[in-house]
């Protein structure tokens, strides 16, 4: 699960990510330094969270060639911009994403992976989407 057409400014965390599986293997880390997720992560991923055909790379759950029980891996794609106000920091679904970038000028998309089982997460990728226009300005409640 990729950005979409139009997403610019792309960074791909799968250097970092084998970086920190290589000091885990090592044991320059502990399982529990990586396993760390925080309980409104994990809630985000229960219910927020898009399923992947990928393991767990710390517990090995969603390993079909492994006896661990548990489902694989889940993305969950937070949106952060200005424009978006108080709905800044939110996790969005994928779908949603084209209809944002369509209305909004400028918005930064986090997408984390995120275990269930063991709480291994770690940032996939993020980049920008958005019209690339004048921001729209957005008027506080309190304004009113």
């Amino acid at each position: 699960m990729g950005p979409g057409p139009g997403a610019r400014s792309i960074i791909d965390y799968a250097l970092a990510r084998r970086a920190v599986l290589t000091d885990l293997s090592a044991g320059r880390v502990s399982r529990l330094e990586l396993c760390d997720a925080n309980p409104y992560l994990l809630r985000a991923a229960r219910y927020h969270g898009e399923p992947t055909t990928r393991s767990c790379p710390v517990c090995h759950a969603g390993d079909p060639d492994r006896p661990k029980p548990g489902d694989p891996l889940v993305n969950v794609t937070y949106g952060y911009g200005d424009e978006l106000g108080g709905t800044s920091g939110r996790a969005w679904a994928s779908d949603d994403l084209p209809a944002l970038a369509g209305r909004f000028a400028e918005l930064r998309i986090y997408v984390v992976e995120v275990c269930a089982e063991c709480g291994w997460n770690h940032l996939v990728m993020s980049y920008v989407i958005g019209t690339g226009g004048t921001p729209v300005r957005r008027i506080s409640r309190r304004a009113e």
